[in-house]
């Protein structure tokens, strides 16, 4: 029996959402997007809706959902501001949140997701990150699946299926290595905004590409990996592999390893969290690999880009300590957007708040909103 997922899509301008909406377009018996939100991007809103014909919506900006409610028709009900996400996942039929929204806002949202029983498909790090432990306990409590939408996680999940967690030695995500990935240390101090906006492999938001360019958003996913598969810091590896065809890999205590291999496109993850168990046929571009000539990997260079030591020590430490992480740069990279900082102040700035910070373990949801907003403040000043 064709199972037809029900998907609410949380971030649904963005690059994530506009691929998860090409999905749907391409396998409509497998997958119905019955609600969109986005925070500002009322007019890319207006097509998707006017395409799906879906009847609830949320715009988190109270300015642009004024605007929405003057441009969609009438039948369509407009939830506005960050308590708008909530009723939007209260209010939907859907079975399945994909939650893309960059930043901490998908964090309450995703919880309400699996405390009404709905599946959750994650292509937002922070979410994980911040409170990985409260996400994935409240799952196992509601019986509710976590899929993984970064091409990294996904492919670890794949890897992973069916088998006994003892058999694993070790997770290990591929990196491209980002645009500095051949660039002397000393230079870094140096680069410029359009400069760490051009990644040489992936198409992503500007707050993503800068994390890539860090490599931050190596460290915050490794973080993530951590509490996706029930592994230790430890066990949680990065290699770059600047193809980016390689999307992650499993070594198993026999030393065997298994590789999720495909092209640089995020159909390919977000099409196969919708039709999990399944596999279904489509028209993304297939594997030559007699055109693919070489596959390179390398270690990264954390006398250069520090981030993935801090990451490995913020998800060894646990506690808020991730929290604060995230939210330090978060700020960071904003700072560096604006122009406000040097490219190597971002990860000094984090480096920084994290020395600060009194870790607290275990915490409470309102402990962890608390060690973000006391990060972000820190980082800020």
């Amino acid at each position: 029996m064709i199972r037809r997922r029900k998907v609410l899509l949380l971030g649904s301008t963005g690059s994530i959402g506009t691929s998860a909406l090409k999905v749907a377009r391409a396998i409509p018996d497998r997958m119905e997007i019955v609600g969109l939100a986005a925070h500002r991007s009322v007019d890319a809103l207006v097509r998707q809706v006017a395409e799906t014909t879906v009847k609830q919506v949320c715009v988190t900006d109270p300015e642009a959902a004024c605007r929405a409610r003057g441009l969609l028709p009438k039948d369509v009900e407009v939830f506005d501001n960050a308590s708008g996400l909530l009723q939007l996942v209260q209010a939907s039929e859907a079975d399945l949140v994909l939650v893309a929204i960059v930043g901490t806002a998908g964090l309450a949202p995703a919880l309400e997701a699996i405390e009404l029983g709905k599946d959750l498909a994650v292509a937002s790090k922070e979410i994980l990150v911040m409170a990985g432990e409260a996400v994935m306990s409240a799952a196992q409590r509601k019986g509710v699946t976590v899929l993984p939408i970064d091409s990294e996680h996904n492919a670890i999940f794949q890897c992973l299926e069916g088998r006994d967690p003892a058999s694993v030695r070790r997770l290990i995500l591929t990196a491209s290595g980002g645009p500095f990935r051949q660039t002397d240390a000393a230079e870094l101090e140096h680069v410029t905004v359009e400069q760490a906006l051009m990644h040489p492999t992936w198409n992503m938001g500007r707050k993503i590409t800068i994390d890539s360019a860090t490599l931050f958003n190596k460290g915050l996913e490794m973080i993530e990996a951590r509490w996706l598969f029930g592994v230790p810091m430890s066990r949680v590896d990065v290699v770059v592999h600047p193809q980016s065809i390689v999307h992650s890999m499993v070594e198993f205590i026999d030393n065997s390893v298994l590789a999720q291999l495909s092209h640089s496109d995020m159909c390919f993850p977000i099409q196969y969290a919708v039709t999990w168990p399944d596999r279904v046929t489509n028209d993304l571009e297939a594997l030559d690999f007699a055109k693919l000539a070489t596959l390179d990997f390398e270690a990264p260079r954390d006398d250069a880009f520090p981030a993935l030591r801090l990451a490995r020590l913020a998800g060894e430490t646990g506690g808020t300590l991730p929290a604060v992480l995230n939210a330090a740069n978060e700020v960071a990279v904003q700072l560096f957007l604006d122009r406000h900082i040097k490219f190597t102040q971002i990860w000094q700035t984090v480096e920084s708040v994290m020395q600060a910070h009194v870790v607290v373990p275990h915490p409470t949801l309102e402990q962890l909103i608390s060690a973000d907003a006391w990060a972000r403040e820190v980082a800020t000043a």
